[in-house]
C-alpha cells in the first residue's frame, strides 16, 4: 500500500528539438489548452540538436499562462546550483509562481565531461547533488540571516548573498533509481521523479520503501514527498499490453500505479499532440474518476492513502507487518459498503445566466419541457449524487474545450497557427468526435466508470425513459438539441474552410463559435436541471 492522498495532475514530456523551434513551443501552448497541469522538457545540454533547455522554459513561460513548467530533469553538472538557484526564482517570480525544479545527479559522463564537468562516479552524484539541494534551498531562503554557507566536496558557497526567494514554494524532485539517491530524496527531496521505462515491476513498490524510511528517519512524513512518473504508450483500439491500447485502459492502470504505488503526477513523454489531447480528454479525467470512487470507500474518517495511513505503512514496515495495496483496498471496499451516508439533494446544476453573443437562435427555449418535481422527502447515498454530479463535471469539461475553441479561433486569427492545425485540434475534443447522438454523458460516464460494457448497452436516455416515463418530453427535447449541436458544430468547421478561401472571414468565423457557445452552454444548462435528480434518483444501470 503506497496511496499518499496527493491531488492527481498529469502532464507532457516533451522533446525540445531546434529543427522546428517553434514546435516545442506550440506543444507546450497545446497542452495547456488540452487541459494538462505540468509542462517539461528534457535537459541535455551537450546535445547540438536540442535547445537549451532553460531558455525555452523561458520562452514557454511566457506564451503560456496557467501550466506548471519544469525541466525533466535538470542536468546539475553543467549548472552550478547558486546560479540555477537564482534563475529558477527568477522564472518562477516572472510566470507567476509557475515553475518546479526537477533535479538529476548526472548521466552520459562523455559527453558532460566533454563540455567542461567533472566527470564524478555514482556515490559522488549522490553527495553533489545533496550539496547544491543545501545550496539552493539557501539561495531561495531570502529572509534568513547571514551569507549562503556550504563548504562542500562538490559545490561551495562562502558568502552568497541569499535571494530571490520565488513566488511560491518551488518543488524540488529527484529523478532517482539506485537506493542512495532514494534516500536522498526521502530525506531533501520534495518529489519523485522517476521513468517507468527505466523500472522493472516492483521496483516502484521497493523505491517507496527507501523513501518513506528515509523520510521518517529524518522527522519528516512520507506524505511530504510526491512521487511523479514519467510514462510512454500508444493509443489503440485494443489493449496489445501495458499502456498499449484504448483510453479506458489507460486509465485503469494509471489508477493502479496511483492506489497501489503512489502516484499521483503522470508525465506523459510523447510529441504527438493527438495523444496529448487524448491523454488530457480521456485519459486523466478517467483516472481521477477511478481513484476518487476508489478512495471514497475510506470509513475512518481521513481521505484513504492520507497522511495517516503513509506513517502507518512505514511503522508497519519496521514491525514486518506490512499488508499488500490489493488486500488494503479490497478491505477498505468492504468496509465502504458496510455504511453507507445519506441525505438530502446536494448537486447544484449550473446556472444558465441568460447572456448570449448573437441574436441568432437555434430553438426556441420558451418550449423546452420540464420533468417532475423530485420529492422533497426522499434522501440520496454519496454515491447516487456522485453520479449526479459526474454528469455536471463532464459538462465542464465541454465548457473548458469551448473556452480552447475560442482560444484556437483568436490564434488563427493572429496568424499563431493555421486553419488546418485549429481543425485538427477541434476534431480531436470529445464534443466533436461525441456526435451529440447518445449525449456526453452517457459516453463519459459509460467509458469511465463502466468501462467493460459498450455505449449501447448503457445509453443513459433510453434508461431514464423506461424508469420513469415522465422523462419522455425531457429526453426528447434534449436528444433534437443534440443533433442542434452537431449541425452549429458542422458550421463551425464550414467557416474554418471558407476562411482559406476568404481570408476576411474572420466575423463569420468568430459568429460560427459565437453562436455555438449560446447554443452548447444553454443546452447544458437546460440538460442539468432536468437531469441531476432523475440521474441520482434512478441510476445509470
Amino acid at each position: 500500500m503506497s496511496d499518499y492522498g496527493h491531488p492527481l495532475t498529469f502532464g507532457s514530456f516533451l522533446t525540445p528539438g531546434n529543427a522546428d523551434p517553434a514546435r516545442p513551443v506550440g506543444l507546450a501552448m497545446l497542452s495547456e489548452q488540452v487541459g494538462l497541469d505540468l509542462v517539461t522538457f528534457q535537459d541535455h545540454p551537450y546535445q547540438p540538436a536540442f535547445l537549451d533547455t532553460w531558455t525555452l522554459l523561458s520562452f514557454v513561460a511566457a506564451r503560456t499562462e496557467r501550466v506548471r513548467l519544469a525541466a525533466n530533469v535538470t542536468n546539475l553538472p553543467l549548472r552550478p546550483p547558486a546560479v540555477l538557484a537564482r534563475g529558477v526564482a527568477s522564472l518562477d517570480l516572472l510566470s507567476g509562481g509557475r515553475m518546479e525544479l526537477g533535479l538529476g545527479a548526472g548521466a552520459f559522463w562523455d559527453a558532460i565531461e566533454a563540455m567542461g564537468g567533472r566527470r564524478l562516479t555514482p556515490g559522488q552524484g549522490v553527495r553533489a547533488l545533496e550539496e547544491a539541494i543545501e545550496i539552493i534551498r539557501q539561495i531561495w531562503d531570502a529572509d534568513a540571516r547571514g551569507g549562503v554557507r556550504v563548504d562542500g566536496e562538490f559545490h561551495r558557497a562562502v558568502g552568497a548573498k541569499r535571494g530571490p526567494a520565488p513566488a511560491h514554494d518551488v518543488g524540488i524532485w529527484l529523478g532517482a533509481y539506485k537506493p542512495r539517491m532514494l534516500a536522498l530524496t526521502g530525506r531533501r527531496a520534495d518529489g519523485w521523479l522517476p521513468s517507468l521505462a527505466y523500472l522493472q515491476p516492483g521496483d516502484l513498490a521497493k523505491g517507496n520503501v527507501i523513501i518513506d524510511d528515509a523520510a521518517a528517519e529524518a522527522g519528516r512524513s512520507p506524505t511530504e514527498v510526491i512521487r511523479l512518473l514519467n510514462i510512454n504508450g500508444q493509443f489503440t483500439t485494443a489493449g496489445r499490453g501495458p499502456l498499449h491500447g484504448p483510453a479506458e485502459q489507460w486509465a485503469e492502470e494509471l489508477a493502479d500505479l496511483a492506489l497501489t504505488d503512489g502516484i499521483s503526477t503522470f508525465i506523459l513523454g510523447s510529441d504527438d499532440p493527438d495523444d496529448l489531447r487524448r491523454f488530457a480528454a480521456e485519459v486523466a479525467p478517467a483516472t481521477r474518476d477511478l481513484v476518487a470512487a476508489e478512495r471514497s470507500t475510506g470509513t475512518d474518517g481521513t481521505q484513504p492513502g492520507g497522511v495517516g495511513q503513509a506513517e502507518a505503512a512505514v511503522a508497519a514496515r519496521a514491525g514486518g507487518a506490512a499488508r499488500t495495496g490489493a488486500a488494503d483496498r479490497a478491505g477498505r471496499s468492504a468496509a465502504g459498503r458496510a455504511t453507507v451516508a445519506v441525505g438530502p439533494f446536494a448537486v447544484v446544476p449550473t446556472p444558465d445566466d441568460g447572456s448570449r453573443r448573437t441574436d441568432e437562435r437555434v430553438w426556441d427555449e420558451s418550449e423546452r419541457p420540464t420533468g417532475p418535481t423530485p420529492d422533497p422527502e426522499r434522501t440520496y447515498t454519496a454515491h447516487e449524487q456522485a453520479g449526479a454530479q459526474h454528469l455536471i463535471d463532464v459538462h465542464d469539461g465541454l465548457r473548458a474545450e469551448l473556452a480552447q475553441i475560442h482560444d484556437l479561433i483568436e490564434q488563427v486569427a493572429a496568424g499563431l497557427i493555421d486553419v488546418g492545425t485549429a481543425r485538427s485540434h477541434i476534431n480531436t475534443m470529445t464534443m466533436r468526435q461525441n456526435k451529440w447522438t447518445l449525449g456526453t454523458y452517457c459516453e463519459s460516464y459509460c467509458r469511465v466508470v463502466t468501462t467493460h460494457h459498450t455505449i449501447e448497452d448503457r445509453s443513459l436516455f433510453p434508461h431514464l425513459r423506461r424508469s420513469d416515463p415522465r422523462l419522455k418530453p425531457v429526453i426528447d427535447r434534449l436528444e433534437e438539441e443534440h443533433h442542434a449541436i452537431h449541425d452549429v458544430l458542422e458550421g463551425v468547421d464550414r467557416a474554418l474552410v471558407a476562411f482559406v478561401a476568404t481570408p476576411d472571414g474572420m466575423a463569420e468565423l468568430r459568429a460560427a463559435v459565437d453562436l455555438l457557445s449560446d447554443t452548447l452552454l444553454s443546452h447544458l444548462s437546460y440538460e442539468e436541471r432536468e437531469l441531476v435528480e432523475p440521474i441520482a434518483r434512478l441510476g445509470v444501470h
